[in-house]
């Protein structure tokens, strides 16, 4: 944050850096500190074990199960997991309304990946390890901690490891979560916890809407059925209108055609050809007129290819028919915290407490679901370095987790206030 903005000036920042102050100072912070340092072992072999654990797409059961048995061995209430596969542990207060810590369970990787997982000296190595065993692993940290130093706090802590982050999941975790009466409205803060790291703040939810085209026709022979529509050239001609689409650059607002297909033999009219489209911004209102334009340039093609395919073969007798299908495959919502949060405060108090250099950032993660309700929400990383994400060479440097575990909990404690 820069030094002398209206944020940092405010007199609600300034309560909230007295308020931070006083917590960093006490005896309960300063011996869990302490005791952070001293179990990196302990957190990194966590680490390991999870990222062993093969957590697909729709199959991070076997990880769920392992993360609920460590919440029951660290002490946690009301273990449990529920109809989509999220594990929740709860640490009681005496407020109200919870502060929920979560960490997604899943991973980018299809079923059958090798997951060599392996450490040299401060580096943990494989696809996985750091998005999101580092946010897995901070999440039990934190919990360890807790527990061992026997911090008591106001308002409850809910730990949440959900599913369906990554891809095609599109947040179904969180968006069961916060459509399920018990947690929708009692979750008042929440801190995302993903994947290394704790130089960023996302604070602003990058929306996107994804789409299956999928376009179909009579198919037939190249030669004898000459002039029969081809589903192929449709989506050369919807893709050739649409990328012509302006696109605002504030709000950025962007496209792409990422996978196409279609077609069994270059002597064949195919049947069918289908793309993905990927539509994203930082507001909903523009990502509406994105998919306005994209359902225009398909419907646009599909009468020029009508036409054409006529004037190809007029002789022809029977109809041709030509049709096509959208299919939405992803729709996150896109938000944006408010400048005077509380947690966007808290945060940032927490940062310039540790003395710890920070930028707000937008991103599409699991607070794109409380954000785009208008709740309280940021997602941070788990501490450490990492790199590769998403790759097989991925990483996670253990070196620098302490300062992030810090300020996790210090955020947390902030939230809640210490309870006597």
């Amino acid at each position: 944050m820069a030094p002398g903005s209206r944020a940092e000036v405010s007199p609600a920042f300034t309560d909230v850096q007295q308020e931070v102050g006083r917590l960093a100072s006490s005896p309960e912070f300063r011996s869990s500190a302490a005791w952070l340092r001293a179990q990196e072992a302990q957190f990194a072999q966590w680490q390991l074990e999870v990222a062993r654990i093969a957590a697909p797409p729709f199959g991070e059961a076997a990880r769920a199960e392992w993360l609920a048995t460590k919440f029951h061995e660290l002490g946690l209430e009301d273990v449990h997991t529920d109809d989509v596969g999220n594990v929740f542990g709860t640490r009681p207060g005496w407020g109200p309304s919870y502060v929920s810590l979560s960490a997604h369970l899943d991973t980018v990787f299809p079923a059958g990946i090798p997951l060599n997982i392996r450490q040299q000296g401060s580096r943990l190595y494989g696809p996985g390890v750091s998005d999101n065993a580092a946010g897995l692993a901070a999440l039990l940290a934190t919990i360890a901690v807790l527990q061992s130093q026997r911090i008591r706090h106001v308002l409850p802590f809910v730990f949440i490891g959900n599913v369906g982050e990554e891809g095609e999941g599109d947040l179904r975790g969180m968006r069961h979560i916060f459509a399920t009466p018990r947690w929708k409205d009692s979750i008042h803060f929440s801190l995302v916890l993903d994947g290394a790291g704790s130089d960023t703040i996302v604070a602003e939810a990058l929306g996107s809407r994804r789409f299956e085209v999928i376009v179909r026709g009579p198919g037939g022979h190249s030669w004898s059925d000459f002039g029969a529509p081809n589903p192929i050239v449709v989506l050369a001609r919807a893709i050739q209108m649409f990328v012509q689409t302006p696109v605002p650059a504030s709000p950025k607002t962007t496209f792409n055609i990422g996978v196409i297909r279609g077609g069994t033999s270059v002597n064949s009219i195919p049947e069918s050809a289908s793309m993905r489209v990927d539509i994203r911004s930082t507001s909903m209102a523009e990502m509406e007129l994105a998919e306005l334009a994209l359902r225009q340039a398909l419907d646009r093609a599909l009468q020029e290819e009508s036409r054409a395919s006529e004037a190809r073969s007029p002789a022809q007798k029977r109809p041709f028919g030509i049709s096509c299908e959208v299919v939405v495959i992803g729709d996150r919502p896109a938000g944006e915290l408010n400048s005077g949060a509380r947690i966007l405060h808290v945060v940032r108090a927490v940062d310039a407490m540790l003395g710890n250099a920070s930028q707000v950032q937008r991103a599409s993660t699991d607070a794109n679901i409380p954000l785009s309700l208008g709740r309280e929400a940021i997602a941070i990383g788990g501490g450490g370095a990492g790199g590769g994400a998403h790759t097989l060479q991925e990483w996670f440097d253990c070196s620098g987790r302490e300062l992030g575990l810090k300020r996790i909990l210090l955020t947390l404690l902030a939230l809640a206030g210490i309870g006597a």
